[in-house]
């Protein structure tokens, strides 16, 4: 018999093992030997008990503590080589694409802390002589007004002193496409340039006039950028003062499918959306991009 374990009786303990060794076929170091009875002689033959004995064959026993093994082991494949390198990769992607981010964010408030730290303060005198400088003229125009400071925005080594305009009939006021609200606001800043620290101007809005304009460019470069996915052709829009020329930039920098340029001279400068090379995408992405 190879391997297992027994229990068998002899008339010694040594008797018990050696029957057991020969019955296994194993020598005594291949086994483990627990003595379950050493036996006893008796009186003439009275009262005796055999000895006995289990042997192990060592190794043969299964340890509860060690994992099950199934079978010998499959060799790795290429393709199993393959998933694992892969997916090494992708972790080592994933983490140093979260460490370039979290670099990025640093960068960005580290450049925003410092473009703030550079832009010029202005005192409650200015921004007052600011207010009272617009409300004048608005008088010498006959325009009944009431002026307001909105607030005063420090960004990118500028500060920006937003007014606020309220009044009857303000759209005379704005004019076509606010040329006459731009118009006021460079007499404005020119009237002011002694008066201000160098790096700041005076924004003039009315009845947040401005903020609907660049909702409604923002609206115009979204559907423009569509088209121009579909079509894959330009698409030039009217022409635009400078501030709103720059919203358009803005809005579509990052779009993957669109770039954009100006183009013309003076009051006709107006901007191209261009398709970019590549196929076009079923759902466009729309970001910020300065032409």
């Amino acid at each position: 018999m190879e391997g297992g374990s027994i229990e068998i009786r002899g008339r010694t303990v040594d008797e018990a093992i050696h029957a057991a060794l020969d019955q296994l076929g194993v020598t005594r170091d291949d086994v483990e030997i627990e003595i379950l009875s050493e036996g006893r002689s008796g009186v003439f033959g009275v009262g005796s008990q055999d000895a006995r004995v289990r042997v192990t064959v060592i190794g043969d026993e299964y340890d509860e503590d060690e994992e099950y093994d199934e079978g010998p082991a499959r060799p790795l494949a290429a393709t199993d080589l393959d998933e694992i390198e892969e997916g090494e990769l992708e972790q080592e992607d994933e983490e140093a694409a979260e460490a370039e981010e979290a670099e990025e964010e640093e960068e960005e408030e580290e450049e925003e802390e410092a473009s703030v730290a550079t832009a010029p303060s202005v005192s409650e005198e200015q921004t007052e002589a600011a207010r009272e400088a617009l409300e004048h003229m608005l008088d010498l125009l006959e325009f009944p007004n009431l002026v307001t400071v909105r607030n005063v925005q420090r960004d990118r080594g500028t500060t920006n002193v937003l007014l606020d305009v309220a009044g009857d009939d303000v759209g005379l006021l704005i004019g076509r496409h606010g040329e006459t609200l731009a118009s006021l606001q460079f007499l404005l800043n020119a009237c002011m340039g002694q008066t201000l620290p160098r790096n700041a101007r005076v924004i003039v809005d009315v009845e947040h006039y401005r903020d609907r304009r660049e909702q409604s460019l923002r609206g115009i470069a979204m559907r423009t950028a569509d088209r121009v996915r579909r079509e894959r052709r330009p698409v030039t829009l009217d022409p635009m003062p400078p501030n709103e020329r720059r919203i358009i930039h803005l809005t579509l920098q990052a779009n993957p499918y669109v770039s954009t340029e100006s183009t013309g001279e003076g009051p006709e400068r107006r901007v191209v959306v261009s398709p970019k090379a590549g196929p076009p995408s079923r759902r466009p992405s729309y970001g910020y991009r300065r032409g």
